[in-house]
């Protein structure tokens, strides 16, 4: 399940929605994103993000079908959020559900680096100093 959207999100809903997915599910591993105050040493007062949606939804699924393939997950859910984000707030969630717990971590971690070189998703920081686009 792939979803983009403005609204937050709840890590124990998604949880929940996961492990219904099988019962041989042995690990869910849940990586959530969240805006921080400081960056590149200047304070961040807040975060906008936009993205292009349909081609965004598309390369999210694109890689969520590559790391259940190359992890060997039983699923995978991930959410991300788009617009004005405040400091503290959930950005991404990506949750994988595997047999084992080494596969569920791997997972996580190739997404989140797949989707900041490929997803068109762009931040902007705002911070006392200004607006800043950011490229990874």
């Amino acid at each position: 399940m792939i979803k983009l959207q403005r609204e937050d999100f709840s890590i124990e809903e998604i949880f929940e929605e996961i492990r219904k997915r099988s019962r041989n599910i042995g690990a869910v591993v849940i990586f959530v994103g969240v805006a921080r105050e400081f960056s590149r040493g200047r304070k961040v007062k807040k975060l906008y993000y936009e993205a292009f949606e349909d081609l965004a939804v598309k390369k999210l699924e694109e890689i969520r079908k590559e790391a259940i393939k190359k992890y060997n997950l039983i699923d995978m859910i991930v959410i991300h959020r788009y617009g004005e984000i405040d400091i503290n707030e959930k950005i991404v969630a990506i949750a994988a559900a595997a047999m084992h717990r080494k596969e569920a971590f791997e997972a996580c971690m190739f997404y989140i680096d797949e989707l900041k070189k490929i997803v068109p998703i762009w931040k902007k920081e705002i911070t006392e100093e200004g607006e800043y686009w950011v490229e990874e």
